[in-house]
């Protein structure tokens, strides 16, 4: 059976590359510089239902990601998360932080209206990010 990206998903994100395990895709939110890593399977809940080399290749491209991610952002802090409560498909949020953020110091879940990207930033932070996918994994 082919990968499945879940509906919510798709709609808020925008598909950024095709990593060795995940799809990288960025929220469609201009507050943030915020990023998934979704694995390209299906039916996968929970990260230990991944077999474990597949469960280290996904902790491998969140820590790639997340490094060169806050080297490029200028990022104060990194946010890694994998709550699945609204969405069942496995997904891990990369989110570069700044202090004085929308958010800061809190978590970006739940504070204020998401507002869209336009087309500049859009079109920037996509460039940044697939710059960046071609340096992670093999």
């Amino acid at each position: 059976m082919a990968f499945a990206l879940h509906e919510r998903l798709a709609a808020d994100t925008l598909a950024v590359a095709t990593l060795d395990l995940c799809e990288l895709r960025l929220m469609n939110d201009a507050r943030f510089v915020w990023t998934l890593l979704i694995p390209q399977r299906d039916n996968i809940r929970e990260s230990f239902e991944l077999p474990e080399h597949e469960r280290a290749l996904l902790w491998q491209e969140v820590d790639q990601l997340s490094a060169l991610m806050m080297r490029h952002t200028g990022a104060d802090k990194m946010n890694i998360g994998a709550l699945g409560n609204m969405v069942p498909q496995l997904h891990v949020h990369v989110i570069a932080r700044t202090d004085g953020d929308a958010a800061w110091p809190g978590p970006v879940w739940g504070v204020g209206q998401g507002q869209a990207l336009d087309d500049e930033t859009r079109e920037a932070r996509l460039t940044m990010l697939q710059t960046l996918a071609a340096d992670i994994g093999s």
